[in-house]
This record gives structure tokens, C-alpha cells and sequence, in this order.
């Protein structure tokens, strides 16, 4: 193999560089020369015959743009010199046999979880403290400055030294310049008072009023998502008491998802308490009751099938769709073929693969919610001028990826090969055992947070660019799609999936270790990067458009 370029699928006209090539080099590929007639970056693309305008441009074996000029052999693909294009997409044309990957090495093997009324099983035990509205923020805020030192769910802020020194030199006038060469940044430890609870999530948000009632209603239904998510063990909920976003309204939805919903949780009215001193220390009483009962679940041996894994992608690059998106679509592929759950993202990146999709689809109803669902998001989005071909980013464009319809078909691998059992719209829970599709932006923390609501317990996330990207209930599991980035963001990085870029390891390989690496994780053994951290994005989507 020629470690240096790659043709991905035996359609494509495009090559990938795998190094950076220098104008001028005559590389070999299948026995015919390639003379590179301009300096081209790793992760970028170059013309694998002389294309003419309006010629297709196809890669991973299917079309992602067109010629906007006359590109010659060996000459890079641009955003000057190509425009993005798709195929059109219809009803399903075919029924898509599944080979499904051998799952004996893992069939016996179990993680350490937290086991729930309801059959579902937590790879973490958080209790939520969530406002119903905007006007509980600060309350929210006030009990999380009240709780998480006090029971040792937080770890000290290592940048208040370096602040101190700081005011230290100010105070002796001297300079103000000093390296902090090394910051600690020890892994968060469990409270010994509720040694088997994970933490207390305090959820902050700009919804519940105003905007329309759409708005408020979806962001119960997400709410209801977290709540039943199996690594929430209960829940504190603050309301004001005018809002749009009742606590009947959550209450519903919580029945929805779940009418055997066997949780605690505590309802507190503002307007009802009266002073904020009577609804805070009510609502800290009724969470410090939670935690007690929270501490009584311990983890136990739970099958792989309990898992329900989100797959995610942010700040993609010209490689995540060669070793890390598609490594993820090996661990799909592995979890679905065990009895577990997965659950793709991000519509918008699923532009121009629309068709494989809808033919993997295992009913016409199925199918048909997703062309639905996709059609009424590209109108959306056309109607306030910003169609999916807007969606590449411009760290995405600097690093390969120069159309929607590229981007797309390489982060699409995350969703292996696998049956789609069901279409999700945003905020709905998945119940079937299977590949799902959730309906979400391309926005990242919009994403993952929708993906938690979901029911996912554990979520993969590659990144080619980096991102510190996390989530207040579910793990985030942050892979690199190559080895520099990797080195360069090592406290954001989980696992490299670079060896696949320099044939040390092939996908299959880098799928299994993945899968071992998310055991530990979902046992409690090894935290991420982002738990690390403490990186707990939360942001609702108004369904409004957003790439």
C-alpha cells in the first residue's frame, strides 16, 4: 500500500493525501504514475484523471461535488475549483443484506453498571438539579456553590495560584510575567459520604418562556430524556410558576418515555415557596434526601447489549473519515450485532448519503420518517438562505473537508453498516435495539446534548481538529482522527485513531480497542477526558435552523 495517498472506494476520482506531497513528486498507484503538479497538505484532495466543469466529483463512491473548472491530474481539489453536489434521493430502492461482524470475543463480557427499575443500566449514577425556566438559573447556581465542595464532588481550581502569583508580583511591582508551565489537573474523586454517586449535575439553560410554546414543549421533552436517562438517578426540578414549561408538562412527558418512570423526584414552585431562602433550602433538603437514596444503587455486572452509544463528530477534518469516523462505525457495528443500542446524529451530515441510509431502513415507514425529517430540514434551512452546502466550517474547509456532501460522506462511517431500526425526531427516546437516527443539528454541544436526552450512556466523539466538547450526565469519549492532533490536545484526547493513517492498524483493530476502552469507561474504571475536566455542556436546540 502507498502510505503517502489513498482511494478510498474503487469509484472515487479523488485521492487523499496521506502525507504532504511537494509539487513536482511522481508517485505510483496501481501500476500508473501520478506527476503532483502543486504543493497539496495532508487531508486534502487532488484529481485522480483531468476533470472538465460540471464533472462529478466522487469519493467513498459517491458524488460530493462537481467540477467548477478544469481540474487537471494531480491537481488539488478547492473550494475555487469545486462546488458541493449530491444525488438526488428517494423511496427505498432495495433491501440491504447486513453482514453482520463475529461479536464471539465479546458475547460473555460485561461492564460494571447501575441497574434501574426499568431494565435500563447506567454507566454513571448522577443526581440532576434542573430549572424548568431561565428565572431559576441563579438558584440553580446558588445550590451548586452550596453542594459540590462541601460533599467533595469538585476538585480544587488550579488556575487560582496561578491568579494569586499574579497579584503577588502586581502587589511588589514587578513584572507580570510568569510561565505556568504545569497546571495539576488530578482526576475528580467520588464524595466517601455517597461513595457510589457519581456527582450532582447542576443544568443552567435560556428557555422555558418567551420564544414559542414549541420551544418550551421540546425542552420538556428533552428534560424528560435527561431525567430518564439510566445514568440519572433522580432529579431536583425548580419552576417559577408562570412559565411556559409547567412542571404538568414534564410530568407528561416523563410519562411518555416511561410509564413505569420509578425515579425520585422533587417538584419546587418559587411562587409557591415564597423567599428564596424557603424554595433553596427546600430544594437542598429534597436533593440531599436524593443522594441518600441515590448511594443505595451500586454498580453490578450488566451484558453489552445494556448499552446505548451515542456517535457524535466535531471538528472534523480531511482523515476523520478514514480511521476515526469509521472505527466508531466498527464499534456500531459490534454493539448493534451484541443486542445493544446506537444512535447517529447530526442530519445535516448526512447530506448526499440520504439513499444508503433510507435502503438500510428496515420499513417503509421508517424510511419515510427520514425523508421527512431531511426534507424539512433543508427547507428550513434554504428558507433563511443557509442550506446544508453552508455546513462545512472553516476549520473543516482548512483541513479537507471543502463541501457538505465530503464532510458528509465521511461522517456517515460512524454509523457502520448496520439495519436502521428507527428515525428519531429531536428529543424522541430510543427504544429499539439497533442503529438509530436522531434528528439533530451539526452543532456540536446541540448534538451531544440531544444524544443524552436519548437515552445514550456512553458517547464517541471524534474530532480531527479538537474540541473539549463534554456532557453533564453521559461519558464523552473524545477520538482523534490522527496522531499530531493527539500529541498537541493531549488533556482533550481519549484515544488515537492516527495508526490507521500510517497502516499500523486497521479499522477492525482500532473498532476492537475502542470497544475495550468504552468497558472501562462505562465500569467506572477510567474517567474521560472531559469528566476530567469537568466539561458539562448543555445547550437545547430551539429548532430553529442550525448547521
Amino acid at each position: 500500500m502507498n502510505y503517502k495517498i489513498l482511494k478510498i472506494h474503487p469509484r472515487d476520482n479523488v485521492f487523499v493525501a496521506l502525507k504532504n506531497l511537494k509539487k513536482g513528486e511522481r508517485l505510483v498507484h496501481e501500476n500508473k504514475e501520478i506527476l503532483i503538479l502543486e504543493n497539496i497538505p495532508a487531508k486534502h484532495k487532488f484529481s485522480k484523471n483531468n476533470l472538465l466543469p460540471g464533472d462529478g466529483i466522487i469519493m467513498y463512491g459517491t458524488l460530493v461535488g462537481k467540477a467548477n473548472t478544469t481540474i487537471t491530474k494531480g491537481s488539488r481539489l478547492t473550494i475555487a475549483n469545486v462546488a458541493h453536489q449530491t444525488t438526488s434521493f428517494s423511496k427505498k430502492e432495495i433491501i440491504s443484506d447486513w453482514d453482520a461482524p463475529n461479536v464471539n470475543k465479546w458475547k460473555s463480557k460485561t461492564f460494571m453498571g447501575y441497574h434501574r427499575k426499568d431494565g435500563q443500566v447506567g454507566t454513571a449514577n448522577y443526581w440532576l438539579v434542573i430549572p424548568l425556566v431561565f428565572c431559576e438559573n441563579r438558584n440553580v447556581e446558588v445550590m451548586k456553590y452550596a453542594f459540590l465542595e462541601e460533599l467533595g464532588f469538585t476538585k480544587p481550581n488550579p488556575y487560582k495560584n496561578y491568579v494569586r502569583q499574579m497579584v503577588n508580583l502586581y502587589q511588589q511591582g514587578k513584572e507580570i510575567d510568569i510561565e505556568y508551565a504545569k497546571i495539576a489537573n488530578p482526576e475528580l474523586e467520588n464524595s466517601s459520604l455517597f461513595a457510589h454517586v457519581d456527582g450532582i449535575k447542576f443544568l443552567t439553560h435560556t428557555g422555558g418562556c418567551g420564544g414559542t410554546r414549541q420551544d418550551s414543549e421540546m425542552l420538556c421533552t428533552l428534560l424528560a430524556g435527561y431525567v430518564t436517562n439510566p445514568n440519572v438517578a433522580g432529579a431536583t426540578i425548580l419552576s417559577l410558576g408562570c412559565q411556559n414549561a409547567q412542571i404538568s408538562i414534564l410530568e407528561e412527558k416523563l410519562q411518555n418515555i416511561n410509564p413505569d418512570f420509578g425515579k425520585p423526584v422533587y417538584y419546587l414552585e418559587h411562587q409557591k415557596e415564597g423567599t428564596e431562602q424557603n424554595m433553596i433550602t427546600k430544594a437542598i433538603q429534597k436533593t440531599f434526601t436524593g443522594l441518600v437514596e441515590a448511594n443505595k444503587t451500586e454498580r453490578k455486572p450488566a451484558p453489552l447489549s445494556k448499552l446505548t452509544i451515542g456517535l457524535e463528530c466535531g471538528g472534523s477534518d480531511g482523515f476523520s473519515g478514514i480511521s476515526s469516523n469509521p472505527a466508531v462505525g466498527q464499534v456500531s457495528d459490534l454493539i448493534v450485532a451484541l443486542g445493544g443500542k446506537t444512535i447517529l446524529a447530526e442530519f445535516p451530515e448526512l447530506c448526499g448519503v440520504e439513499q444508503e441510509l433510507i435502503n438500510r431502513c428496515q420499513s417503509n415507514a421508517i424510511s419515510d420518517k427520514f425523508i421527512n425529517l431531511m426534507q424539512s430540514y433543508a427547507a428550513s434551512a434554504e428558507a433563511v438562505d443557509s442550506g446544508f452546502d453552508m455546513n462545512p466550517s472553516p476549520g473543516n474547509i482548512k483541513d479537507g473537508l471543502i463541501t457538505d456532501a465530503m464532510k458528509s460522506a465521511g461522517a456517515a462511517k460512524k454509523g457502520g453498516t448496520s439495519p436502521v431500526v428507527d428515525v428519531l425526531d429531536y428529543a424522541e427516546y430510543a427504544k429499539k435495539n439497533g442503529l438509530n437516527l436522531l434528528c439533530t443539528p451539526g452543532n456540536d454541544v446541540e448534538s451531544t446534548t440531544a444524544l443524552a436526552g436519548s437515552g445514550a450512556n456512553i458517547i464517541l466523539f471524534t474530532t480531527g481538529l479538537g474540541t473539549p466538547t463534554g456532557n453533564p450526565i453521559t461519558p464523552v469519549i473524545k477520538i482523534s482522527s490522527n496522531t499530531s492532533l493527539a500529541k498537541r490536545m493531549i488533556d482533550i484526547i481519549d484515544i488515537d485513531t492516527g495508526e490507521v493513517i500510517t497502516g499500523q492498524k486497521t479499522i477492525k483493530q482500532m473498532g476492537e480497542d475502542l470497544l475495550d476502552f468504552i468497558i472501562e469507561i462505562a465500569s467506572g474504571r477510567k474517567k474521560t477526558k472531559a469528566q476530567q475536566l469537568n466539561q458539562d455542556d448543555f445547550i437545547p436546540w430551539k429548532r430553529g435552523v442550525s448547521l
